[in-house]
């Protein structure tokens, strides 16, 4: 049996540990060429209702050409749509440009959102669903989103 130097043994420890840090920092955030997706979620759906509504914390572009979010589907919904918020109401939109160097929050205190319309389930606390988002020049990336209570709400 070969024992490792305690030196060693702490080196290898560690690094192991800072290893497991780095993928639990990015368990709920996903990357996708020059694109950083961080924490997809959405809300409990209201009662009743046959709309749902996903985010993102923050969406990232760190490259240098500006790229558009074009569309998604996921199993929960019949379709997914961008929205944009004008003034006290929503509309659809084509795409959601992502400037070059930027950060993007998709956030619901915000003025975007993805409507997921034709619920097949109301959305609960605590569910789990994949959503697949396209890009124009990333191409698509299958999320993971998480059904949670806000934080805080707009006022």
């Amino acid at each position: 049996m070969h024992v490792l130097p305690r030196r060693h043994l702490i080196q290898a420890t560690g690094g192991s540990l800072a290893l497991l840090a780095c993928g639990l920092s990015l368990a709920h955030g996903s990357q996708l060429g020059d694109l950083t997706l961080d924490h997809p979620y959405a809300i409990p759906s209201a009662p009743g209702t046959t709309e749902g509504f996903a985010y993102l914390r923050l969406l990232r572009n760190s490259g240098r050409q500006t790229d558009r979010l074009l569309g998604g589907h996921t199993p929960v919904a019949s379709a997914v749509l961008i929205q944009q918020r004008e003034a006290q109401t929503w509309r659809s939109v084509d795409g959601l440009p992502i400037a070059a160097q930027s950060e993007l929050p998709l956030r619901h205190d915000g003025a975007w959102r993805l409507s997921l319309q034709g619920l097949k389930a109301p959305l609960q606390a605590g569910d789990r669903f994949p959503l697949t988002l396209r890009f124009e020049r990333s191409g698509s990336i299958e999320l993971r989103v998480w059904v949670q209570q806000p934080r805080h709400t707009a006022a």
